[in-house]
């Protein structure tokens, strides 16, 4: 078993130890059909989950691998479905989100490149089933350098969109509504800040796999009180949305600056490749100006718009975001 909790907190660690060998037991028992393995990911699969005094404070995030050659639709839904049940249990017992993302071997494969993956590849739990140096074993792990730009677009997209849901929570009204709602305004403008000096990192081929080495990388001190403030929540935000925005804001403009130097152009051209995406996945031709544009290009740009001008979350935006994201 090994640690889940950043710093000394055995205790919390042996939380983690127990629930997953809980939940793997209960798993093993359901006997889904397709399912072969469970792992947990995340910052505790990784050895940087946070702790509030006693108790844990991040999600657990569980990655459900199918068996090879399953469709894709049919396996994800019925495994989900499966584990709903163990999902909300636990959801209810830890206090915190317990999540199941159910993917194929050819998803994971397809998707290898992806920051998601890579840092699944780095570290992980067994859970249930199958290990996961079985479960993984076709795919490939990259260098940190070798992370595509495109990743760092999906991290702003994705930190961009969790700022204007904080904005949302924040704009609901009253004073004990924003009390409810203060840990998702407060996560979320964390995630922003650790989102946005990730992405600069991507973008520069300077990724490190660890909160701390990125960090040092970066050299910036909100960053690292950010990185502070995951493994140990406050009650009050590392800074407040406006100073969030502003450093969203700087983090795509350095995030396309960096692409034009490395590479000599922007790397949004427009695809055929590109265009087919955005009609299969939204079977809709949306807006002609970016018509052709990578997806993840054509939400940022409307994320970007939306937090310059303050806006809120239009229909069309919430539903492209949750296609791409």
């Amino acid at each position: 078993m090994g640690r889940h909790v950043a710093g000394d907190m055995s205790a919390l660690d042996r939380l983690v130890d127990d629930a997953c060998a809980e939940i793997g037991h209960e798993i093993d028992a359901l006997c889904v059909p397709s399912l072969v393995g469970v792992v947990l990911g995340g910052g505790y699969g990784r050895g940087e989950g946070g702790a509030i005094e006693c108790r844990l404070s991040n999600d657990l995030d569980f990655f459900a691998i199918t068996e090879p050659g399953a469709s894709e639709a049919e396996a994800v839904s019925g495994i989900a479905a499966a584990l709903e049940p163990v999902s909300k249990k636990w959801t209810q017992k830890l206090g915190i989100d317990v999540d199941f993302a159910v993917k194929t071997p050819w998803r994971l494969k397809h998707d290898e490149e992806r920051l998601m993956v890579q840092e699944l590849m780095r570290g992980y739990f067994d859970v249930a089933g199958k290990k996961g140096e079985e479960l993984f074993a076709g795919i490939r792990r990259i260098d940190a350098a070798e992370l595509p730009w495109s990743e760092a677009v999906r991290l702003l997209m994705n930190r961009g969109m969790g700022l204007l849901l904080a904005k949302e929570k924040i704009a609901g009204g009253g004073a004990s509504a924003a009390e409810r709602e203060s840990d998702f305004i407060n996560r979320n403008i964390n995630k922003c800040v650790l989102g946005a000096g990730d992405a600069k990192l991507i973008a520069k081929g300077a990724y490190q796999w660890k909160a701390l080495d990125r960090a040092a990388a970066l050299g910036d001190a909100l960053y690292s009180a950010a990185v502070d403030w995951k493994f140990r929540p406050k009650a009050e935000p590392v800074c407040d949305w406006e100073t969030a925005r502003e450093i969203w804001l700087r983090a795509e403009e350095e995030v396309y600056r960096s692409s034009r130097q490395s590479r000599g152009s922007s790397p949004s051209g427009r695809t055929l490749r590109s265009a087919v995406r955005w009609l299969v996945r939204r079977r809709s031709v949306g807006e002609l100006s970016t018509f052709g544009l990578a997806p993840e290009i054509r939400v940022l740009r409307r994320v970007s718009a939306a937090i310059r001008d303050r806006r809120g979350i239009s229909p069309s935006l919430r539903r492209d975001w949750e296609v791409f994201n």
